[in-house]
């Protein structure tokens, strides 16, 4: 029976490949496999190697998988690369600073990450809903500005996030944004919620306009067909009174 064949991302057994593109969703990606994997692994990448001071005819069983975690560490983390990559931390002798010289590398020193901040920042001071934008969409440029400032450190609480949202919204939600905040306490309101309130309210929205279209519509049709009868009329009209005349 032939091997089965899994392409990066499709199993919990291989890390996640980095090929220089988007750092911070293969950073967050390579945390939780790690984690998920063994957790002692993910404690090597953040505090470095387990020591072992020993001679090497002294090393225990205990000490000598000690070591090997450190060299599966390592394993991983070539393994998460490409060639390209790997380029960049091959001289790195531990697991913990091939971490910290991608994080450089990618992230920049604390004053670029500092930078960074600020510019999300800016994008989220600013952030509004576009015209003929939807909920969902409005809600994934959000996510990313928020997933951005987060992977920083930079996090805001869940009533911040809504008062911006509520904040973000064009005029003609004036009326439901009013009601969300006299039916609920925003500073414990979660994203989900008010996120489904909204939406559950486009498409009420949207089916009204809807219906209004098609009101429209049939409005439009029988104010023809009163025209085209009105002229049928008339025109007969016209007939008998000529008939009267001959």
């Amino acid at each position: 029976m032939a091997a089965q064949v899994f392409a990066e991302g499709q199993s919990i057994f291989r890390p996640p490949l980095f090929d220089g593109e988007d750092y911070q969703y293969w950073k967050t990606r390579m945390e939780f496999f790690l984690q998920g994997y063994n957790y002692q692994i993910w404690s090597i990448i953040e505090d470095g190697d387990l020591q072992i001071s020993k001679p090497k005819e002294e090393w225990t069983a205990e000490d000598k998988n000690n070591l090997s975690l450190n060299s599966k560490t390592k394993s991983f983390m070539c393994c998460a690369l490409t060639k390209q990559e790997f380029n960049r931390i091959s001289a790195c002798k531990t697991a913990k600073d091939m971490w910290k010289t991608l994080r450089l590398t990618y992230e920049g020193t604390d004053k670029v990450k500092e930078t960074r901040i600020d510019i999300l920042v800016t994008k989220y001071e600013k952030f509004q809903m576009e015209q003929g934008e939807s909920i969902s969409q409005m809600y994934n440029d959000f996510t990313e500005i928020i997933n951005g400032l987060t992977e920083l450190g930079k996090k805001y609480s869940q009533g911040d996030m809504v008062r911006k949202i509520l904040r973000s919204l064009p005029k003609q939600w004036t009326p439901k944004v009013t009601a969300i905040e006299e039916a609920n306490d925003l500073s414990t309101m979660t994203l989900e919620k008010l996120i489904g309130s909204l939406m559950a309210h486009e498409i009420n929205m949207k089916r009204l306009e809807e219906n209004t279209s098609k009101g429209r519509s049939i409005n439009a049709f029988k104010a023809e067909e009163r025209t085209s009868d009105e002229n049928t009329t008339s025109d007969s009209s016209d007939v008998d009174s000529e008939e009267e005349i001959i």
